[in-house]
C-alpha cells in the first residue's frame, strides 16, 4: 500500500525529532534553519494489540504487523509559494503525499532558535496554510484559463467546470483551506482532478515542553480554537519526550520510562495510527502457525481487493472469502471453535471488508 503521510512545519519546530521518534531512523535534528533539505523516507510500524492477541492464541512462528510510509519534508518559509528558501522543493515533495502531519511549536525555550526569532503557533501555521493556499490558487487560476475558453461553447459539462473552479478559487483567495469547502456531488471528481495542497487530510502535532503533553497549554488552546471548522484531528506530543523513549535500548526501560512520564503508551503511537486513519485506512488479518500478519487495505474495500494486497494471483483468481471477526475468534479461542460455533462466515467478491476482520482467501489461477 503505497500511501505515505508527510511531517511538515517550519524549520526547527520538531519535525526531525519526531521522524526520528516514529522511525528510529536517526534522521539529522539540528538547532538551525533547513536542517533537513532532502526528505528523509522512513517506514514505520502500526501498533496493533490485536495482532498481539490473535498471536497468543495462534502461536505463530513469525508476527508481521502492518506499516505506513512517512516523510520528514524540508522546513518551509514565507514566499515559499514562490519558490524562497526551499519553496519549490518542500511544494513538490507534499504534492507527492497522501496526507499532511503539520508540526506547531508550541513550547518557549530560548536555546532552541525559532526562524521568525519568536514563538507564536498561529502566525505559524498561517505562514504554512497562506503559501499551500496561494500555490492552490495558481494551480485554480491555470485550470480557469481552459475551462473559460471551453465555456464558450455552453456545453453543460464545460459550464459545471468553470462554475465549479470559479467556486473552489473564491474558497481559496477567502484564505480557506480546499478540504473545507463543501462541494455537491457533481462538482466533486473536478474538484479531485485538481490535486489541490490544501485538499490532502491534515493531523496538527503541537509540539510541547514536557509540563504541557497532556493538559496543552496556551499556545494549543490558540491552535485549537484555530482549526475548529477545518474538519482535521489535532495531538498533543513531546517531541523530547519522544526521543528520550526511543533512544532506551530495551522494552523494559521503554515501557519504565513511560511509567515514569504517567503515560499510557508513547505519544507516537497516537501519530502512527492518527496517519493511519488519515490516509483512510482499516486492517484485516491472516492467521496460521507459519505467521499472524496484519494487512493494509483501503477502508470500503472489496474482498476480491483485499485478496490483491497479498498478491496479484489471489485477485484475479477470488472465489470466495473466509471471514472472522476478531470480537468472535478473541471469545472462541480458535479458529476451529469458530468453526463450531457457526461463526466463520463465507463471503463472495461484494464483501466489504471490516477493520479487525480474520481473513483465509480461496483462490484459482
Amino acid at each position: 500500500m503505497a500511501l505515505k503521510c508527510g511531517i511538515v512545519g517550519l524549520p526547527n519546530v520538531g519535525k526531525s525529532t519526531l521522524f526520528n521518534a516514529l522511525t528510529s531512523a536517526k534522521a539529522l535534528a539540528a538547532n538551525y534553519p533547513f536542517a533537513t533539505k532532502e526528505p528523509n523516507v522512513g517506514i514505520i510500524t502500526v501498533p496493533d494489540p490485536r495482532l498481539d492477541q490473535l498471536a497468543k492464541l495462534v502461536n505463530p512462528q513469525k508476527i508481521i504487523p502492518t506499516t505506513v510510509e512517512i516523510v520528514d519534508i524540508a522546513g518551509l518559509i514565507k514566499g515559499a509559494s514562490k519558490g524562497e528558501g526551499l519553496g519549490n522543493q518542500f511544494l513538490a515533495n507534499i504534492r507527492e503525499v497522501d496526507a499532511i502531519v503539520h508540526v506547531i511549536r508550541c513550547f518557549d525555550d530560548d536555546n532552541v532558535i525559532h526562524v521568525d526569532g519568536n514563538i507564536n503557533p498561529v502566525s505559524d501555521k498561517e505562514v504554512i496554510d497562506t503559501e499551500l493556499i496561494l500555490k492552490d490558487i495558481e494551480t485554480v487560476e491555470k485550470k480557469l484559463e481552459r475551462y473559460r475558453k471551453m465555456a464558450k461553447t455552453s456545453n453543460k459539462e464545460d459550464l459545471l467546470n468553470l462554475a465549479t473552479a470559479e467556486k473552489i478559487l473564491a474558497h481559496l483567495e477567502a484564505e480557506n483551506p480546499a478540504r473545507s469547502l463543501s462541494l455537491e456531488d457533481p462538482e466533486i471528481p473536478i474538484f479531485e482532478e485538481m490535486y489541490l495542497l490544501t485538499a490532502k487530510p491534515i493531523l496538527y502535532v503541537c509540539n510541547v515542553d514536557e509540563e504541557a503533553f497532556k493538559t496543552g497549554n496556551k499556545y494549543t488552546e490558540q491552535i485549537k480554537q484555530l482549526i475548529e471548522n477545518e474538519n482535521a484531528e489535532l495531538i498533543l506530543i513531546s517531541a523530547k519526550i519522544e526521543s528520550e523513549i526511543a533512544e532506551l535500548d530495551s522494552k523494559e526501560e521503554r515501557d519504565e520510562f513511560i511509567e515514569m512520564m504517567d503515560l499510557d503508551e508513547p505519544g507516537v503511537n497516537l501519530v502512527i495510527r492518527s496517519c493511519y486513519k488519515l490516509l483512510n485506512l482499516i486492517t484485516y488479518f491472516t492467521a496460521g502457525e507459519k505467521e499472524v500478519r496484519a494487512w493494509t487495505v483501503l477502508k470500503d474495500a472489496k474482498a476480491p481487493q483485499a485478496a490483491g494486497v497479498i498478491h496479484t494471483d489471489f485477485e484475479k483468481g477470488f472465489i470466495r472469502a473466509e471471514v472472522i471477526k476478531y470480537a468472535d475468534y478473541v471469545e472462541l479461542g480458535s479458529e476451529s471453535a469458530v468453526k463450531d460455533a457457526g461463526k466463520l462466515k463465507v463471503e463472495g467478491k461484494e464483501y466489504i471488508v471490516q477493520d479487525g476482520d480474520v481473513m483465509h482467501f480461496r483462490f484459482n489461477v
